[in-house]
């Protein structure tokens, strides 16, 4: 099966909470991605405001600067356990 996210909407900081066409919904915790990753694209990104304007498209999760993660990074992310968000 090919992995494609179904559903996103933002959690809190740099969180989304992501829903998986497997039946999986996970946690996905982007800030050290997004802090770390020193590539021009991710930039936009540190601004909060910007971070939260995601969209679905092409079956993962975009940005307004052409930024997609892959549905297969975002999966494999999730290391925060849901009851931790708060």
């Amino acid at each position: 099966m090919i992995l494609e996210v179904i559903k996103a909407e933002y959690v809190a900081e740099y969180k989304i909470k992501v829903w998986f066409n497997n039946g999986e919904t996970k946690i996905t915790d982007l800030k050290s991605t997004i802090w770390n990753d020193r590539r021009k694209i991710f930039e936009p990104l540190r601004n909060i405001e910007f971070f939260k304007s995601f969209n679905l498209q092409l079956d993962t999760v975009c940005w307004q600067n052409g930024l997609d993660l892959a549905p297969e990074f975002l999966y494999e992310l999730d290391r925060t356990p849901e009851y931790s968000l708060i």
